[in-house]
């Protein structure tokens, strides 16, 4: 998963695990972290490395824990600890803060670093997925909207089947997934072929099928659950950073409207950028342009 390009690879020890990642820029430049979501790996964000890194800030994309060649644990998938990875991370590169980028899954941790980690965070990008508390609450609220894009996750919950359909046919339900969630005019591509074919080699390291389920899987349960109310109960006030969020205005299984109820938990100002002809994997299908998006922020915000 060490794809050679114009970044370097490395391990950091942080929050009790090692974490790959891939680092370019200046290493005095201000931090950006770029956090991947599912199904794929720190690779993702091969357009946005080296755009960030151009503009002078120095950028690392981690894979998350039980992801490429980050320690696959048995146990950790809740967001508490996720965004302690992310916490630790910035500390381990010695850095006081850092501009968080997450996609995804990656967006929902970064919404939680900025919640309980504040002094950490200088600026938060959330790509394809809102703040955690409001997709809880667009389930709940709006089932046949919100609760139906995302009723593949329902399926999630069933123990181990899921994981061997994830590896089954050399990975081939990570294409139908990517397919399904893609905007068109992505699909088709020499770019997305390869985004296919990394995609699935990376579901097919050992344990990595179930490490990414358990992500949803703790997800959905802890709704039962009194640690899920009081993360709910944590993570509920408005962060104290800028927030920008890019969204696939076509996007199947976030909604646009899903994505904008998320003002309210940002106190410190909201851009919100809906794309129009993109799916849900916005920094790949649209790179130049959300790249510009993205560095425009980090530059108005005080990032240089």
């Amino acid at each position: 998963m060490r794809v050679a390009g114009p970044w370097t690879h490395r391990h950091v020890s942080a929050n009790g695990i090692r974490i790959h990642l891939a680092e370019a820029g200046p290493p005095d430049g201000p931090l950006v972290v770029l956090l991947h979501g599912f199904p794929e790996f720190w690779w993702t964000w091969r357009h946005l490395v080296p755009l960030l890194a151009g503009r002078g800030y120095r950028v690392v994309a981690p894979d998350l824990r039980g992801y490429g060649d980050t320690d696959k644990t048995p146990r950790g998938y809740d967001l508490w600890t996720l965004a302690g990875d992310c916490a630790g991370l910035v500390r381990a590169l010695g850095e006081r803060r850092a501009h968080v980028v997450g996609h995804d899954w990656g967006a929902a941790i970064g919404w939680s670093v900025a919640a309980l980690h504040p002094r950490l965070i200088a600026s938060l990008t959330g790509l394809g997925a809102p703040h955690p508390t409001t997709m809880r609450d667009a389930l709940l609220r709006d089932p046949l909207g919100q609760g139906r894009a995302s009723r593949y996750m329902a399926g999630f919950q069933v123990p181990r089947r899921p994981e061997r359909t994830l590896r089954a046919d050399g990975g081939a339900r990570v294409e139908r997934i990517m397919r399904a969630w893609a905007g068109r005019d992505w699909i088709g591509t020499e770019d997305f072929a390869d985004a296919l074919r990394r995609n699935r080699e990376a579901i097919r390291i050992s344990t990595v099928a179930h490490c990414s389920l358990e992500y949803y899987r703790w997800a959905v349960r802890s709704q039962l659950r009194s640690d899920g109310r009081r993360f709910a109960r944590d993570v509920s006030g408005p962060v104290r950073v800028p927030v920008l969020q890019v969204h696939g205005a076509d996007d199947p299984c976030v909604l646009d409207a899903t994505m904008r109820a998320t003002r309210r938990f940002a106190g410190a100002g909201f851009t919100h950028h809906a794309l129009p002809a993109t799916g849900h994997f916005t920094h790949e299908e649209r790179p130049t342009h959300v790249g510009a998006l993205v560095g425009a922020f980090l530059d108005r915000v005080g990032g240089r």
